[in-house]
């Protein structure tokens, strides 16, 4: 049975017991969940309930790509996923994404997902977007990041080829990392929303538009000319 591992950076977020439960009610029992409280100096005493069954690691304030680096350091799952400390997990979103990854022999696969609120409530249904070539896949994510990071899954061994996330970029690591992904590995899609991903007012991207704009275009100039190589090799096929 292949073994998940669960990277979920924790930093003064009041949803982290609603994520963690999330956690522990999915479906698919050989999962490892590794919380990096990145350096909280709030809530962090909704994790006490959980401590005797997670992997829990203490560490400086560093940003999101530093404590997700510091999860799969720890990570001895054959896949990886991540979830924000505000957002939940379907039920059995480990157990579908999986068994839909082995059917596939897929190496990274996204899923689709709600948008919920401060409260929990479900306020617009199934908004992922997916492209079904990978012609589209490729000019679309050089113009701008469609993947919700929280609803990805992933063989460990995809970041031998192509590194960790880079700590440089606080709020779009997400973004560099699946440039990095798409143009060595085929992107898959599951069109069923395994996700709540939560809105409101603390949220990164809420407070951090417009340092997010500036990094959006860094690493769009970053990725330019390897991702416009792999898209002219794409067309010429």
């Amino acid at each position: 049975m292949k073994k998940v591992s669960i990277i979920i950076p924790f930093y003064n977020c009041a949803y982290i017991n609603q994520a963690l439960d999330s956690v522990f009610k999915q479906t698919y029992p050989h999962i490892e969940i590794i919380v990096i409280n990145d350096g909280s100096t709030e809530h962090y005493e909704k994790i006490t309930p959980y401590l005797d069954r997670i992997i829990y690691i203490e560490k400086g304030n560093g940003g999101t790509a530093s404590a997700l680096n510091m999860g799969l350091s720890r990570a001895t799952g054959d896949y990886i996923c991540w979830l924000s400390s505000d957002d939940m997990y379907s039920t059995n979103k480990i157990e579908n994404q999986l068994a839909y990854m082995l059917k596939t022999n897929a190496s990274f696969s996204y899923t689709n997902y709600h948008l919920i609120n401060k409260a929990g409530a479900i306020t617009s249904r199934g908004i992922g977007i997916y492209y079904p070539t990978r012609l589209q896949i490729l000019k679309e994510m050089s113009k701008g990041n469609f993947i919700n990071g929280c609803s990805v899954m992933l063989k460990k061994e995809v970041f031998d080829r192509v590194g960790i996330f880079d700590e440089t970029l606080p709020y779009t690591h997400d973004y560099d990392m699946w440039l990095r992904i798409i143009e060595q590995f085929s992107v898959y899609y599951i069109d069923e929303p395994l996700l709540y991903y939560r809105i409101h007012e603390k949220m990164g991207t809420m407070q951090h538009a417009r340092t997010i704009k500036k990094e959006v275009k860094r690493v769009k100039a970053a990725h330019k000319d390897s991702i416009q190589q792999v898209i002219a090799q794409e067309q010429a096929r």
